[in-house]
């Protein structure tokens, strides 16, 4: 189960919260409803990892199975796909309580680049309770587009590539 809550971003955050983790992402879609995804991360070392995942529908919650595939089936799969995979950008914030902010940047350099963050939650008490002024977030984090039609990136993927 995913549980988690998306917010709009202008930039980076301008924080003293540590960056665990930077990744550069492609990804793209094989079936937009129900959610069936590729995705590949290569992480600041050069270590590439590749994900096919799949997601229920939902908001707040929603279920999730993701599995680790061959770079050959990745190939094979962005190949069936037939369309420019979406470049992003993530960088992973530890925040006090534990949780972690990941915030991304995607297509950068085209018309359509835009910022995202995400925060992920345990439960969905934790993530109703959760105030992003705990973490001296509540500025950055002023957009919130949790279970907002067409703020997916499954529906950023039909407008710019299907």
């Amino acid at each position: 189960m995913e549980i988690e809550r998306k917010w709009l971003v202008e930039d980076w955050p301008e924080t003293d919260l540590p960056v665990i983790k930077k990744i550069q992402m492609r990804q793209g879609y094989i079936s937009v409803y129900p959610t069936v995804r590729i995705r590949q991360e290569i992480s600041e070392n050069g270590t590439a990892g590749h994900i096919l995942c799949f997601k229920s529908a939902g908001g707040l919650s929603r279920k999730e199975i993701e599995m680790d595939i061959a770079p050959d089936m990745f190939a094979q799969l962005e190949d069936l796909i037939g369309r420019p995979l979406i470049p992003k950008t993530q960088r992973v914030y530890l925040l006090p309580e534990g949780l972690k902010l990941e915030v991304n940047l995607v297509d950068e350099g085209a018309p359509t680049c835009f910022m995202y963050a995400e925060v992920e939650y345990r439960s969905e008490e934790e993530a109703l309770a959760w105030n992003a002024a705990d973490s001296g977030l509540d500025a950055y984090l002023s957009n919130e587009v949790t279970g907002v039609p067409g703020q997916s990136m499954g529906a950023y993927w039909q407008k710019t590539r299907a």
